[in-house]
């Protein structure tokens, strides 16, 4: 009898790749086939040209943060040896228990929060110094526990409670596993249809339901978040006409919520002018994004390489699947954690633009904390 998508989740185990959001769940198992290049590009032709010849109909995977040439993380796809998949978790989930974890024995914020106040401040001079419009900052929160720390509780706590976002584990090299529920859609291609669900601009939700409406409608109002959201959107839709015969664009953003952060989203939709264009293909050629990276791409890169001291990895990259028809879903890998044996390393950063503050830039990193924290039962 097959599965449901709450019981694929309950049956992921650390080594498998799990991607669940509102339509599916996708679970896969061993490795029937590893393909792994830095350029995407060439990986989304190489994984093309393997699954026309698999068994197994799909491929998933990662693409880290930075794929420009000499990176130290290569995109990473593999063909499972056993692929499950159906439709949503949810409402299913719901009814999972609550995975309980232990507290961590130590913590450790990097940068300190006293030093991202002032990589945001250098950040806001060198916009205009360097002829940027935007550059997006992350800090990392690292946690030690006493055993090591199994994905499995994280995940399945980050599907019952995101049932609208797309919650993932992937396994990586070096035996560690990214886990993580993002609210933002890369890319997903279904025939000759394209969507992309771009986010920027956020402010934290409020426990008080008469704080949080008011937030809500301060970021629809925000000039400033406006702004950050328009060089996003203007970027996707300037990659990703030279592949569509015709897009559609709404004028105005609309105000999404996830369980911590109000944000800004578009939806962006269009058709293909080749068929043939699979879509990894099109996430290779969206990622990164103003929303993870900034822009101009390369010059925003190495501002995010001088002002961060840590590597992101696969942190802000993107994960999802790609069929052998060409569709497939491609999520930005934010709101996530890297774990590896007994410790943990927790992601999450704001676009700065020349009107951001550093306070309200530092709140907002330690609000996306908060979709970890709280699948941890821990809080900040």
């Amino acid at each position: 009898m097959p599965r449901t998508g709450a019981q694929l989740v309950e049956a992921y185990a650390r080594g498998d790749f799990l991607f669940a959001n509102p339509r599916r769940t996708i679970l896969g198992q061993g490795v029937a086939r590893s393909l792994t290049d830095p350029d995407p590009a060439r990986l989304a032709e190489s994984v093309a040209a393997a699954l026309a010849e698999s068994a197994t109909p799909m491929a998933v995977g990662m693409l880290p943060f930075d794929t420009s040439p000499g990176s130290a993380e290569a995109g990473l796809v593999v063909i499972p040896r056993t692929l499950s998949h159906t439709g949503p978790a949810h409402p299913a989930a719901e009814a999972l228990p609550r995975e309980v974890l232990p507290a961590p024995v130590a913590t450790r914020e990097v940068p300190s929060p006293a030093r991202h106040l002032v990589a945001v401040a250098d950040a806001v001079a060198a916009l205009s110094d360097r002829d940027l419009r935007k550059v997006v900052l992350a800090r990392a929160l690292d946690l030690e526990f006493a055993a090591p720390v199994r994905p499995e509780q994280i995940v399945r706590n980050l599907v019952k409670d995101n049932p609208r976002h797309y919650s993932f584990a992937a396994e990586l090299p070096n035996a560690r596993t990214l886990v993580g529920a993002t609210p933002e859609l890369l890319l997903a291609r279904q025939g000759t249809r394209v969507v992309s669900h771009p986010h920027a601009g956020s402010m934290p939700r409020s426990a008080d339901p008469v704080v949080d409406r008011a937030t809500g409608e301060a970021l629809l109002a925000s000039k400033k978040d406006h702004v950050e959201h328009a060089v996003l959107t203007e970027a996707v839709v300037e990659i990703l006409r030279p592949f569509c015969r015709k897009l559609s664009v709404p004028a105005e953003p609309a105000l999404v919520s996830t369980p911590a952060v109000w944000h800004l989203g578009t939806t962006i939709t269009g058709e293909l002018i080749d068929a043939d264009i699979t879509a990894l293909r099109l996430a290779a050629a969206l990622h990164p994004t103003p929303a993870i990276c900034g822009t101009p791409t390369a010059e925003a890169r190495t501002l995010v390489g001088e002002l961060e001291p840590f590597e992101r990895g696969f942190y802000a990259g993107a994960v999802g699947w790609v069929d052998a028809a060409g569709d497939g879903e491609w999520a930005v890998a934010i709101r996530c954690a890297e774990v590896a044996g007994t410790s943990m390393r927790l992601y999450a950063g704001g676009g700065i633009v020349p009107a951001s503050d550093p306070q309200a830039e530092l709140d907002e990193t330690s609000a996306k904390f908060r979709t970890l924290l709280h699948a941890m039962g821990l809080t900040l």
